[in-house]
């Protein structure tokens, strides 16, 4: 079993690096259109805010809506880094992280404590805090915001991506990955059982948010200026949504979501009145037909396992027919 997974993990990491040699040839030689390239760069962004997400609400099952929040912590430090200290890009994607991951821990610890709705106002109003602070700080520009030079890049992006994606992976397939999905489907009970569940909800909330300020220092890297009002509460719901219409609990989904849902919105950006009413259709009928979301808990891998299983056993229910 083990060495099937590691033989599938291998090879979904060459299949990775042949994607990104192939999108880098395109890049090279201008042979993608500079709208698909943005369009790429911003599918890359919104699977880390949705990976980093599912790992809070999917995984450990506390309802967060202040995602923005550690995004614009990450977007601003990593920018105040580059554009007022002049360091190195490297450095200041790690700082907006790192000052992503203490205000998640600073959030965590109190809130944490809180369950449901009271969870989710907590979160919000984190989110809005730091939305209000940054709206009142002359240093970053305060409201008319900040210019940020073009760095991010097709290669820093798909590095900060695979990073993300393996490291959440395989925290989730750790003993702590597994002592999180124990508070998810049962809070009480993990605790009766001698599970520190403050602790592990902590580590999940500032995991997922050191990855959301990863993402923040590459939005504003990449968009030349960056506003208070770009990290509202409706930026909060549009991370959310990527996880819920993806499928709580499955990180397949939350990526698959993101990638359609921006699609949907960038192609759609030109006709505002006509993409809000098409994209909240899509949620509705999804919502309706597919309440647990397009994968439910199960991962795409798990499709091509059953798949596999259906043909090496023959006729259902594991009967082989004679020859």
């Amino acid at each position: 079993m083990q060495r099937k997974r590691a033989k599938g993990f291998w090879l979904s990491i060459l299949l990775a690096i042949a994607f990104y040699a192939v999108i880098q040839y395109l890049i090279s030689f201008s042979m993608l259109n500079t709208f698909y390239e943005n369009t790429l760069y911003f599918i890359c962004i919104n699977i880390i805010l949705a990976v980093s997400l599912h790992l809070v609400i999917g995984i450990t099952g506390q309802f967060s809506i202040g995602h923005a929040g550690f995004l614009a912590v990450g977007a601003y430090i990593s920018a105040i880094c580059t554009m007022k200290l002049e360091l190195p890009f490297s450095v200041a994607l790690i700082a907006g992280g790192i000052v992503a991951a203490i205000a998640g821990l600073v959030v965590g610890i109190p809130s944490l404590r809180l369950k449901g709705d009271y969870l989710a106002i907590a979160t919000l109003g984190f989110g809005e805090i730091i939305r209000i602070t940054f709206l009142n700080i002359d240093y970053v520009g305060g409201a008319s915001g900040m210019q940020v030079s073009h760095m991010t890049d097709w290669t820093t992006l798909f590095v900060c991506l695979l990073i993300t994606i393996i490291v959440i992976i395989n925290f989730t397939n750790s003993t702590h990955g597994r002592a999180c999905i124990s508070v998810r489907e049962d809070e009480i009970a993990a605790d009766a059982m001698g599970v520190n569940t403050t602790y592990y909800k902590v580590i999940a909330f500032v995991l997922g948010s050191f990855f959301a300020g990863i993402a923040g220092g590459l939005y504003a890297h990449n968009f030349y200026i960056i506003q208070p009002t770009n990290f509202g509460f409706l930026k909060s719901f549009d991370i959310l949504i990527f996880v819920v219409l993806g499928g709580l609990g499955s990180m397949s989904g939350a990526v698959i979501s993101a990638i359609l849902l921006t699609i949907v919105s960038t192609f759609l950006q030109d006709y505002p009145e006509t993409r809000m009413i098409i994209y909240s259709l899509v949620l509705i009928i999804v919502m309706i037909y597919r309440p647990q979301g397009l994968m439910g808990t199960k991962e795409i891998t798990e499709l091509f396992k059953k798949k596999r299983t259906g043909i090496e056993g023959g006729e259902p229910g594991g009967k082989h027919t004679a020859a």
